[in-house]
């Protein structure tokens, strides 16, 4: 008879060559050697700062807006998966997924699902949106181009309160 197991057993079996990456080949320098000579790739940007559009209220009264943001790994998309409060209501994937992206709230820097349950439906809701945009993209800035002067410039996506998105 199998049993069933979770993610955490899971990936601890798995043979250390599977999580490897292949090396990555460096591009060539000027000598046609790869190396450090060789053009250094931008590390990705992965964390991004918001302004939710009420705020969190903590149990103190204070009102928690300005917060950040990380890119989720497989590994934040695969774990509420298994969370039991997930397979009984699995509209509550999005909470233990935010739960797990948000590194920080105002002065809160342990945010967990309890936190998001008891935000505003709006800031959920934001969150969300934010989520996928950084998620799909890797960033919540767009180039955009003035239809009347033809002027180049970027905006950033994210906003700052409820409609600038």
């Amino acid at each position: 008879m199998r049993r069933k197991i979770g993610l955490e057993e899971l990936l601890e079996r798995a043979p250390a060559a599977q999580h490897a990456a292949p090396p990555a080949q460096q591009p060539a320098g000027p000598s046609g050697l790869s190396g450090p000579s060789g053009p250094q790739r931008r590390a990705p940007h992965t964390e991004f700062e918001f302004e939710l559009p009420l705020g969190y209220v903590d149990d103190e009264g204070t009102v928690h807006r300005h917060g950040t943001m990380r890119l989720a790994t497989a590994r934040d998309e695969l774990m509420p998966q298994i969370d039991l409060r997930v397979k009984e209501n699995p509209a509550y994937l999005s909470v233990v997924l935010l739960s797990h992206v948000i590194t920080r709230l105002g002065d809160v820097t342990d945010v967990h699902a309890g936190i998001v349950e008891r935000m505003y439906a709006t800031d959920v809701a934001f969150l969300q949106d934010l989520y996928q945009r950084i998620n799909s993209e890797g960033h919540t800035r767009a180039a955009v181009t003035c239809p009347h002067c033809d002027g180049a410039f970027e905006v950033d996506l994210a906003g700052g309160r409820l409609g600038e998105s």
